[in-house]
């Protein structure tokens, strides 16, 4: 393997949504310091002045993004890629056409594979009426090879108390905790993607970590093999170095591929994203919640949604939230319920 003084490729300021390599098509943060909530679980202020609908301004850090009276996402189609949310803070409400429910939030992950078609939404519930109601997640989408991108869709939770944290220290006694939500870690293994996913391959090398590094800290990434990308979002904290790099705040790093990462942190407590995995290598033609191969694809997506709607949206409304108390579970297609208390 490589030294690890060569192990920084590039250094771009966070976008948004986060730049992404192949495999994965782009990365979303989501922060929004919402207030109290309402008896309808919406934000106990005024919605005046807002872009109701299309509210992604932040006014007074937060956003209604496309709902109008609960923040978050209606109804809304995909087809031929996986969403992978992770929900650091806050809750999410999950219906889709499969008939599929669920509530999650405080470090769990959903992964949806589109495949040939499904209709979601995602709804930010504000269920505390005394006090304020933050939300944190990422929302990574992760393509599918062209041989899986019109497989049955698939609905997976994984709770927080399946996923693996990895804490290590340096010589120091300083600590790097690691969050496992896909691919192994040394001995430690993440809970199992959905079947068809890229990441279930395992030449695909696929990696979602989460970081939080103590101030000054140390830890060596362990490399992964030639061929892999990888990329690691800085997105709290400064004053990191990646390898001889100096990294500023809100900063995504391409690494360079086959060698270790040595990692030094700053005076502050520093959280990262890592996104790692073998790259498709095919073309991606997209428009809007569709990622196919090519712009025909792209057409027939629209006209399949048009005529089937996906198996059709079971619900009475198109932003669905549970009620206050419903705790976290799931409710699958198939009608198992998975209860969290």
């Amino acid at each position: 393997m490589r030294s690890h003084d060569d192990a920084v490729l590039d250094v771009a300021p966070l976008g948004s949504p986060w730049q992404t390599p192949d495999p994965f098509l782009f990365c979303v943060y989501h922060l929004d310091e919402y207030p109290q909530g309402n008896t309808q679980m919406g934000p106990a202020a005024l919605l005046a002045g807002r872009a109701i609908g299309m509210d992604f301004e932040g006014k007074d850090g937060w956003r209604m993004y496309h709902g109008d009276v609960v923040p978050g996402f209606p109804r809304h189609p995909h087809r031929g890629f996986e969403t992978v949310t992770i929900a650091r803070r806050g809750l999410i409400d999950h219906s889709d056409s499969l008939g599929a429910t669920a509530r999650f939030g405080g470090g769990d992950a959903q992964w949806m594979t589109a495949g040939r078609g499904i209709v979601h939404a995602e709804m930010f519930p504000l269920v505390k009426q005394d006090a304020p109601n933050p939300l944190e997640l990422f929302q990574i989408w992760l393509n599918l090879p062209a041989e899986d991108k019109l497989v049955a869709p698939h609905f997976k939770m994984l709770w927080n108390e399946s996923i693996p944290t990895v804490t290590v220290h340096d010589a120091a006694g300083r600590t790097t905790a690691v969050t496992v939500v896909a691919g192994p870690l040394g001995e430690t293994q993440a809970p199992a993607p959905p079947p068809k996913s890229w990441a279930a391959r395992p030449d695909a090398h696929v990696a979602i970590w989460t970081l939080r590094m103590a101030p000054e800290a140390r830890w060596a990434l362990p490399a992964a093999p030639d061929g892999v990308n990888r990329m690691l979002y800085l997105f709290q904290g400064s004053g990191l170095r990646v390898g001889e790099r100096a990294i500023a705040g809100q900063s995504a790093v391409l690494l360079r591929q086959g060698c270790d990462v040595a990692l030094q942190n700053g005076d502050e407590q520093a959280e990262l994203l890592l996104l790692q995995g073998r790259p498709i290598a095919e073309p991606v033609a997209q428009a809007g919640p569709f990622v196919m191969n090519s712009r025909a694809e792209l057409m027939q997506a629209y006209d399949d949604y048009r005529r089937t709607e996906f198996g059709g949206w079971p619900w009475p409304s198109d932003g669905p939230v549970h009620a206050r108390d419903a705790g976290r579970h799931a409710r699958h297609p198939d009608g198992r319920l998975e209860r969290m208390e």
